[in-house]
């Protein structure tokens, strides 16, 4: 059984996008920190996406001359590791990729249970499906020093009370990394 982890960037005030919905508002992360999320990717089992994640995700699948070596390097992990797409509306996903639209409860149940190793997780609407079937074992909050002042919530509006806190890291670029369990 998979180790399900949700972690994403939020600003200070626990967004993970502001009022436009724009990602971008947390600005690019330097190499360092760069590498650092590119560790977590290579080290990944399995990604599971909403359908708003996967489609912003999906420029890893795409050359851009642009990109430094670094972020050449999620790239590469990024394609490399298999990945589930949540979504009714979606009609086909990018390579490596599967495409789950019904049952979704029960899919992701399946999907858990059946991968070894780390699950992540990407976006707060599938990371809430996930916490309401109790499969989230850790949350991951990689806090930018940036405020939004509204916007999309890491936390579900409904969250139950009851984290218990795993470990607080300083990363590269002022990020601060809050690590939750559920208290079951």
């Amino acid at each position: 059984m998979g180790n399900v982890i949700f972690g994403m960037n939020t600003s200070v005030d626990g967004y993970v996008a502001g009022p436009s919905g724009d990602l971008d508002d947390f600005g690019t992360p330097g190499d360092e920190l760069h590498q650092y999320f590119n560790d977590l990717q290579s080290s990944a089992a399995l990604s599971l996406y909403g359908r708003e994640l996967y489609r912003d995700m999906q420029y890893w699948d795409t050359e851009d001359p642009n990109r430094n070596a670094v972020q050449e390097e999620f790239a590469a992990a990024w394609r490399a590791t298999p990945k589930v797409v949540v979504s009714t509306t979606l009609s086909e996903v990018g390579p490596n990729a599967t495409l789950v639209s019904e049952d979704v409860d029960a899919e992701l149940r399946r999907v858990v249970a059946a991968t070894d190793g780390e699950i992540d997780v990407g976006g707060p609407t599938l990371a809430a499906t996930l916490t309401r079937l109790g499969l989230v074992d850790e949350y991951r909050i990689y806090q930018r020093p940036v405020v939004l002042g509204g916007g999309k919530p890491f936390f579900p509006e409904w969250m139950p009370n009851g984290l218990s806190l795993l470990d607080v890291e300083i990363l590269p670029d002022d990020t601060v990394l809050l690590r939750y369990a559920p208290v079951r």
